[in-house]
């Protein structure tokens, strides 16, 4: 049952196709393409060989067939199909790496099928491997549904005027503040006021003042992108050590009435005496060693 529960075949769905995907031949027909595209999870590649041949500057990215990370970010990203042959889990990684490697006024399209009878894991036809297949509903806006498949568009979080909450500034982040990295629940930046450099912010997209009030599901997703942006964070500036932190209430120091954690990077003589963490927090109570 191990290899059920990491969904390992899931590239087997791939399609060797001699046209271009329904998804890719109406973004191109549309202008959707525009500057420098990336396919991400593009299969066998077809897409990308077909809209290379009509001038789109394109290239592809699959962990299993092309599995050369991309180096640079894209204006456009499309991500057909691919988030229907995923778990839950496995989504929510290509959400927050196409936000990742979406530039910051570049748009995203996810293709999802609509003619699914049957979710969970089935026996493919033609490799006789078990592959898993579910029905995907994104808070995104949708450009285009038929009885076969829909289409949505994606910008960062910070580029959309959200309409309610406008006084707060975590439901409304400035459209020139760096994304880092952005699930469909949960979004981070980096902090305006960094303690150190890389100290990020992890936000839910839900507004709500106390950590506590989040459902075990959206705090959980919190974390999740938490994990992602730890990563992102060490391989950029290398700190030594972390500091992970919530403040609920005025007395412990919640300024914003928004929840948000605190990833904070920690660097060999930040500080004279480390010790004790996030017990410094009431002074002189920090280094236990002491008492």
């Amino acid at each position: 049952m191990e290899h059920l529960r990491k969904n390992i075949y899931s590239h087997l769905t791939a399609k060797n196709r001699k046209y271009l995907s329904f998804p890719a031949k109406f973004l191109f027909e549309n202008k959707y393409l525009l500057g420098e595209v990336l396919d991400y999870g593009c299969g066998l590649g077809k897409d990308v060989e077909l809209l290379q041949r009509k001038g789109i500057n394109i290239i592809g990215y699959d962990k299993h067939y092309f599995p050369k990370y991309p180096e640079k970010k894209f204006d456009t990203i499309i991500c057909i199909y691919v988030l229907n042959v995923l778990m839950p889990e496995e989504q929510t990684d290509v959400l927050m790496e196409i936000s990742y490697l979406l530039k910051p006024t570049g748009k995203a399209f996810f293709a999802v099928r609509r003619d699914l009878q049957y979710e969970g894991f089935r026996t493919h036809k033609l490799h006789q491997k078990p592959t898993y297949q579910c029905n995907v509903t994104l808070g995104y806006k949708s450009i285009f549904k038929n009885e076969n498949c829909e289409i949505y568009e994606y910008r960062h979080f910070n580029q959309n005027i959200e309409k309610e909450n406008i006084e707060c500034i975590f439901c409304n982040p400035e459209p020139d503040r760096e994304l880092i990295v952005e699930s469909a629940t949960a979004y981070s930046i980096y902090d305006k006021f960094p303690v150190n450099d890389g100290h990020a912010l992890i936000i839910p997209k839900k507004h709500c003042v106390n950590y506590f009030d989040l459902s075990f599901k959206e705090q959980s997703a919190c974390w999740y992108v938490l994990n992602k942006v730890k990563k992102i964070v060490s391989e950029r500036f290398s700190p030594e050590g972390f500091n992970i932190g919530v403040n609920v209430g005025n007395t412990a120091g919640q300024t914003i009435p928004h929840v948000h954690i605190h990833l904070i990077p920690r660097y060999k003589g930040d500080v004279a005496n480390p010790t004790g963490g996030v017990r410094n927090i009431i002074q002189q109570k920090g280094d236990y060693t002491k008492f």
